[in-house]
């Protein structure tokens, strides 16, 4: 194995655990259908962050880069979808909702 596959494994491994970083958020606020804990402003800024690198990596022609953070752009942008829906008044009322329908 060669510096360069040394780096790139690194690359790669760095990308997946910080893209995974948001999974255990995304299954909690799925499983407890509360996300107004959640800064949407955080998960905006975080997702601009991401576009960025995303594009940094197209522009170096980078796989790592754009792979891991094309799969973190997706969990963020979903994670921003369940606070939408489960955060604040919008989350109340569907909470709400689904208690009167049981």
């Amino acid at each position: 194995m060669d510096e360069n596959d040394t780096v790139f494994i690194i690359g790669i491994a760095a990308g997946i655990l910080t893209a995974a970083s948001m999974m255990p958020q995304v299954i909690k606020t799925i499983k407890t259908k509360k996300a107004d804990h959640v800064s949407a402003l955080m998960l905006i800024i975080l997702i601009g962050g991401i576009i960025l690198w995303i594009i940094y990596g197209v522009m170096k022609k980078d796989m790592p880069i754009i792979c891991t953070n094309g799969f973190s752009l997706l969990v963020n942008l979903f994670m921003l979808f369940l606070r939408w829906k489960f955060g604040g008044e919008h989350g109340k009322l569907q909470r709400s909702q689904e208690n009167a329908a049981a």
